[in-house]
Parts: structure tokens; C-alpha cells; sequence
């Protein structure tokens, strides 16, 4: 009897540790998937397609369950398989800097992680290279501020002149916003400080003759701020059911809208 409960503990024991590996495995995916939602989420990506990226990565790599709860700013994931039990992680997300470009890359390897099969190593591998791609050159991004600026003064009505003035301001935008995120700080000061100095630039330039319409101006400098991928993937995550999701985002694009009239309006009063 000694020798039989002697045994049968030691098969316990050794259960006990196989299912404490495979949690620990099971983890370490878990852990690798979550990040893979939070750039996805963090680059612009929509509510539903974060967690269905979730769920389907967390099937590939051998969850019979996946419960996923995603919203703007935080990701809480449970998966379940016999093998490990039910794991459970929380993912807070900040810091959302729109990047289409790593939104595709990361989309791609998410598709071929459910093709291939990738184990946890070459998803780590494959994840970093998507980390160090580099974005597009500094330069270039002033001369997009630019044109984006100095077309929408013109599709408005605006003069040359006017184009000219929201170009350069435009550029001087982009430089203040960079400048405002390498301090960590929220979106809404940074849109309420870019419209405030877009607003007093754009009436300063047609005091000197630069430009001709404080107005014209200005709208091309607006159109750099608006916030339209919050806005627009709000409407897609109310349309796909995540209402929760869908009003924190339209709340958050309709207050960093006011922000930016607000700037703009206060110094057209002040001038």
C-alpha cells in the first residue's frame, strides 16, 4: 500500500510538472501575442481586428479557447487548453503613434504565423525586424506637412500666397510635434499647443504680407491635426458590435477636435 501511494504521487508530481511547462510555454506565446495587438493597436488598427488577430494567433499556437476584451488602451486576453489550464494576461497600451505601413507588416505576419506555424522563436525574430524597420525619413515627413498643408489651402479657395504660408507652417507644426511626443505628453496638449501657434503664425504671416487670408491659411494647418483615423475607426468598431471601444474613440476624436478649434479660435480672438 506504502509503495502504491509512493507511485501515486510521484505520477502526480510529474503531471504537476509537465502542465507547469506547458503553462510557462504557454505564457511566453501569450506574451508574444500580446504585443502583437498592441502595435496593431497602437499603429491605428480597429478594435475588431485586434482581437480577431488575437484569437486566431492564439488558435495557431494551440489554445482551444481565446476570450479576448480589447479597448483603446488596454488588452486582457484568456486562453484555455488541456495541456496548460486557462492563462490570462493584461496588456496596457499608450503612446498610439499612426503608422500604416508596420500596421500592414504586422498584419502580414500574423497571416503567416497561422499559415506556417511559426514557433515562438521565429515569431520573436520576425517581430523585431518589424520593430527596427525604419519609418520614413525625417525630411520627408516635413515635406508631406508641407504639401498636405499648402494643397488644402488651395482646395479651400486660398491664394498662392496662402499656400506658401500654411506650407512653411506646416513644416514648423511638424517640427513643435515632435518635439512635444519625445516628452511623453498626451495627444491633447499637443494638438491644443500645434493649433494655438498654427493660429498665431498664420495671422502673423499675413500681417507681414506673406499670406493674404488668415482663414485659408489656417485650414490647410487644421487639416494636419484633424483627427481622422480615430474618428473613422470609431464608426467601424460601433458598426461591428464593440460599442464600448467605438464611443471612447469618438469621445477622444470629437474632445482633441475641440482642443484644435479651441486653439485656433483663441487666437483669432486674442489678434
Amino acid at each position: 500500500m506504502e509503495q502504491r501511494r509512493q507511485s501515486f504521487f510521484s505520477a502526480d508530481d510529474a503531471n504537476y510538472l509537465a502542465r507547469a511547462e506547458a503553462a510557462d510555454r504557454a505564457n511566453e506565446y501569450l506574451y508574444r501575442v500580446l504585443d502583437i495587438g498592441q502595435y496593431m493597436l497602437q499603429s491605428g488598427a480597429e478594435i475588431s481586428r485586434v482581437e480577431d488577430s488575437i484569437r486566431r494567433l492564439c488558435t495557431s499556437f494551440g489554445a482551444e479557447r481565446t476570450d479576448v476584451l480589447s479597448i483603446t488602451s488596454s488588452i486582457v486576453v484568456t486562453i484555455y487548453a488541456p495541456q496548460f489550464g486557462a492563462v490570462t494576461q493584461t496588456r496596457r497600451v499608450g503612446g498610439q503613434q499612426y503608422d500604416l505601413h508596420r500596421l500592414e507588416q504586422l498584419n502580414q505576419l500574423s497571416r503567416r504565423i497561422c499559415t506556417e506555424y511559426l514557433s515562438l522563436e521565429e515569431t520573436e525574430a520576425a517581430l523585431d525586424e518589424i520593430r527596427n524597420t525604419p519609418q520614413y525619413p525625417f525630411g520627408v515627413q516635413l515635406l508631406t506637412y508641407a504639401l498636405i498643408s499648402a494643397s488644402f489651402s488651395l482646395f479651400f479657395g486660398g491664394s498662392v500666397l496662402d499656400a506658401v504660408a500654411s506650407g512653411l507652417i506646416g513644416v514648423i507644426l511638424r517640427y513643435l510635434d515632435r518635439s512635444i511626443r519625445s516628452t511623453e505628453a498626451n495627444a491633447f496638449l499637443s494638438a491644443l499647443i500645434c493649433s494655438c501657434l498654427g493660429g498665431l503664425l498664420a495671422a502673423l504671416s499675413v500681417k507681414v504680407g506673406l499670406g493674404e487670408s488668415v482663414d485659408m491659411i489656417s485650414i490647410g494647418n487644421i487639416m494636419l491635426l484633424i483627427p481622422g483615423i480615430p474618428l473613422t475607426n470609431s464608426l467601424r468598431d460601433m458598426f461591428t458590435g464593440n460599442t464600448i471601444s467605438g464611443l471612447l474613440r469618438f469621445s477622444e476624436a470629437i474632445l482633441l477636435a475641440l482642443a484644435i478649434a479651441f486653439g485656433f479660435a483663441a487666437v483669432a480672438a486674442l489678434m
